[in-house]
């Protein structure tokens, strides 16, 4: 009984670092892959700042008042003034919604012509 026990126990030995081992291998395969999605969103984030910074650059008022000039007769685009802008009092906002009734009331009794006389 002892012989077996020990082997019992020697198999089952083998198998946790068999299983130790597979995830320890796991375990580098999923730091590995976290860190090129680390340097993937590092990069889109760079990227997207050179966006921005270009974008801010393209859309410069001195730039975009240069071109609509200089498009006038294919784009017919008037220059801007300070005419062209409305007050804020001039926007028409929505009006406020009424809040939806979500419960109903039951009454009871009725109302006739003299109980209401004598409210």
């Amino acid at each position: 009984m002892r012989p077996v026990l020990y082997v019992l126990s020697f198999l089952a030995l083998i198998a946790l670092g068999f299983w130790a081992y597979r995830e320890n291998y796991a375990t580098q395969a999923a730091l590995k892959e976290v860190e090129g999605l680390q340097r993937q969103i590092v990069g889109m984030r760079e990227a997207l700042t050179m966006q921005r910074a270009e974008w801010a650059y393209l859309n410069r008022p001195d730039r975009l008042r240069e071109l609509a000039t200089a498009n006038f007769d294919r784009l017919g685009l008037m220059p801007m003034e300070p005419t062209q802008f409305g007050a804020a009092a001039q926007v028409a906002y929505p009006a406020a919604k009424l809040p939806e009734i979500s419960f109903t009331m039951d009454v009871q009794g009725t109302t006739t012509g003299t109980d209401a006389e004598g409210l």
